[in-house]
């Protein structure tokens, strides 16, 4: 897998509103309406990393915010596979709360 060069990131970045690149991983906090919502949001996410290959570092803090954070260890540091999950990551359906 290759790394993407700084120009490709930010490219790809801005077709993801909402995340962002911090300390080599592209990174997204969700805020749900409930504990519950956040744990099926979760669930949600590691039935999409495991068709993948491609497993986040998974975050669930005060009950309802889920941190997700994206690298290609193996390439250390972002690759396509990352950005190619963050999609499928912003397009699961997921309430805002009220």
């Amino acid at each position: 897998m290759t790394l993407l060069a700084p120009a490709e990131i930010t490219a790809r970045l801005a077709e993801l509103p909402d995340w962002e690149v911090r300390d080599k991983h592209l990174t997204r906090t969700y805020t749900l309406p409930s504990f519950t919502h956040a744990i099926v949001f979760v669930g949600a996410i590691g039935q999409l990393a495991e068709a993948a290959g491609h497993h986040p570092d998974l975050k669930i803090f005060g009950y309802k915010h889920v941190t997700i954070e994206l690298s290609t260890h193996a390439a250390g540091g972002l690759t396509q596979r990352d950005f190619d999950l963050a999609r499928q990551i912003t397009a699961l359906p997921h309430k805002q709360p009220k």
